[in-house]
């Protein structure tokens, strides 16, 4: 009888410690994440062939064994609206947060934002290990999104005790090439610190970000970097001198970036082509550090059971609409990199549709075969490996409260909080220089654009704020005055 009963509390025993083992290799083999983000960069890589100089060899080499995406573009043109509706999978438009925002403030004022679980912290909630450096969030993170964290060094990088090339207040903007050694850069350690993190035993699946801050401002980096673009070799971007005669005031105004040079002053002192270089320089230093983090990927035992991608939170005016700088609803400003690579991807592909950065959320989860997470507003973006690109799809980007600006595959269409418009055919001008909004012909192409337009265009945010121009607090406020 006693063999009896320990026979069969061993088979029992036997069943859950089998039962046990085949769920912890159930929930190894759940896939890893590896989110790479970049700051301020534009659509200049090499693969998407807008610049002919620049030179991305490791983000090309992501593209090639991945998904690109070929016309993706940001929710709001500036750092912290951007990566807060990147993280939350929330549009700006829904939150009210239209500007600039502390980490610690996202969910101050907001009942939606209050309730939502950021993208790492989702991954928590389904046994993932959270691990982050850099910036993430507009600073780093907000308390608790990462359990595993390097922080985020102060600021934007070494400088010069003394400026080399713009002194204006209100930007960290200069150029030149500074430090000595590539070891003195923050995005150097942030890359190291992710490469420390690969080689280690993770004993759950994990999701890490690496957030880089090059090619934000200051354009320094060291010296190898801007020897890559000699400056007889480069070639500037179009600019149209007259191109703003044709817009409405209010575009004026959104776009107005004082303290910033303007492209005039560039041409006539000659530093255009330097402050390419320099941009450039930095796209290819923060490259390789891209490249460390792949190499150290590619190393480790993760490496084929890895889900990657590799996004920037906005793009960058170099010149082309008569300044340098982000905060416009125009292409320069709105079009990023966005590349995912999974054990799901047999194949490279690149797809043409218009997507959004909101739609990484959905994405991930997706390819993580996580469940959807219902407060989403962005959609997953894998039914797209298997059918072809959709071109009325419109991408949305929006600065301040009802001025949107949305794009497929043919048309961008801008739509003001005051009723202007502009709109530019990117088949015959993809530049966007000349507005066709007047044209009488075109009005139910307009009619049919507005019916993307967001229903909810909640007020600005307390803790919300704009520290370049205060035209949106200005209005902010004064249509608060109105409403009481």
């Amino acid at each position: 009888m006693f063999l009896k009963q320990l026979s069969s509390v061993f088979s029992l025993g036997f069943f859950l410690l089998f039962f046990s083992c085949q769920s912890a290799e159930q929930k190894n083999n759940a896939p890893n994440v590896l989110m790479i983000s970049i700051d301020d960069l534009n659509d200049w890589i090499g693969i998407l062939k807008v610049n002919p100089n620049v030179k991305t060899p490791n983000i090309d080499r992501l593209a090639k064994e991945g998904l690109l995406f070929t016309n993706a573009h940001c929710q709001a043109p500036i750092c912290g609206p951007s990566r807060a509706s990147v993280l939350s999978s929330l549009r700006p438009s829904s939150t009210g947060i239209y500007g600039q925002i502390k980490d610690h403030n996202l969910r101050k004022g907001s009942a939606l934002m209050e309730k939502v679980r950021f993208l790492p912290q989702y991954f928590n909630d389904h046994g993932y290990k959270t691990i982050g450096v850099g910036k993430i969030f507009h600073n780093h993170a907000p308390d608790g999104v990462f359990e595993v964290s390097g922080g985020r060094k102060s600021g934007f990088g070494p400088s010069p005790k003394k400026r080399m090339n713009w002194d204006e207040k209100g930007t960290s903007t200069d150029w030149g090439a500074f430090p000595d050694q590539d070891s003195l850069m923050y995005d150097y350690d942030y890359a190291q610190w992710a490469k420390k993190q690969l080689h280690k035993e993770h004993k759950r699946p994990f999701f890490m970000a690496v957030g880089f801050i090059r090619p934000h401002v200051p354009w320094h980096t060291t010296k190898q970097w801007f020897d890559l673009y000699p400056l007889d070799q480069l070639t500037l971007p179009s600019y149209l001198p007259n191109d703003w005669d044709d817009l409405p005031e209010i575009a004026k105004q959104i776009a107005f970036k004082g303290m910033m040079p303007t492209t005039d002053w560039a041409i006539e002192s000659g530093q255009w082509k330097k402050i390419v270089q320099a941009y450039l320089a930095c796209i290819s230093f923060v490259d390789h550090q891209v490249g460390v983090v792949l190499d150290a990927l590619e190393s480790s035992v993760y490496k084929n059971n890895t889900i990657v991608v590799l996004w920037s939170d906005h793009g960058y005016e170099l010149g082309e609409k008569g300044s340098f700088g982000k905060q416009t609803i125009w292409s320069e400003s709105t079009r990023v990199p966005l590349i995912f690579k999974s054990p799901k991807i047999k194949q490279q592909r690149s797809i043409h549709q218009a997507v959004e950065l909101l739609d990484i959320y959905p994405t991930l989860l997706e390819l993580a075969g996580l469940p959807a997470n219902p407060s989403n507003e962005g959609k997953s973006l894998v039914p797209l490996l298997d059918q072809e690109s959709d071109s009325t799809a419109v991408a949305i980007t929006t600065y301040g409260k009802n001025n949107h600006s949305m794009i497929n595959m043919r048309y961008r269409y801008i739509h003001y909080e005051n009723g202007a418009e502009e709109l530019y055919d990117l088949q015959n001008d993809p530049g966007e220089r000349h507005n066709i909004s007047n044209v009488i012909a075109l009005d139910s192409l307009k009619k049919a654009m507005r019916q993307n337009l967001p229903k909810t265009n909640e007020e600005w945010k307390e803790h919300s704020y704009h520290t370049i121009n205060d035209y949106f607090i200005r209005t902010s406020n004064q249509s608060k005055k109105e409403d009481k």
